[in-house]
Formats: C-alpha cells, structure tokens, sequence
C-alpha cells in the first residue's frame, strides 16, 4: 500500500523583526532539504509528498525560524487521492 500523498501551502509571517527576508529564506530552505517538492510563490509555498514526511518538514522548519522570533504559519493542507467526485 503507497503511503498517502499530501499537499500543504505555507505562509509565514514574521513579527517585530527588522528583517522579516531571513526568517522566509530559513523555512523555505529547511523544506527544500526534505527531499519534498517545493514550489514558491509570491504570496505562499506549497511542498507536496508523503503525509508524515510533509507534517514533519514543516514542523521541523517552524520549530527552526520560531526560535530567533515570533512569527505566524498559516498552513492549507490538501489530500491528493486518486477518488475524485464528479
């Protein structure tokens, strides 16, 4: 049985920081090292891959850039399953 394939879009927002570019770059690059595919946007970031490496690579790079400053994740996450509903 293949594990289930996800999808999540991430947006973070860093506070009372005066350079909220290095937070983003650190999340972004702790993602990329996942293994996981990885696509930014202007406005969000959506990594796509096996459920549980997906919810550990974002906790992972939250856990990295919370700990140099406050800052907000909003995450979307989508089931990619092969059963579509017409």
């Amino acid at each position: 049985m293949n594990s289930p394939q996800i999808q999540a879009e991430l947006s973070l927002y860093p506070l009372e920081q005066q350079d909220i570019a290095k937070p983003i770059y650190e999340f972004v690059e702790a993602l990329e090292r996942d293994d996981l595919k990885v696509y930014i946007g202007t406005l969000s970031t959506v990594i796509s891959g096996e459920m549980q490496r997906v919810f550990d690579a974002v906790r992972d790079a939250y856990a990295r850039v919370a700990r140099d400053g406050r800052c907000v994740l909003v995450v979307k996450y989508l089931n990619e399953s092969d059963k579509r509903e017409d």
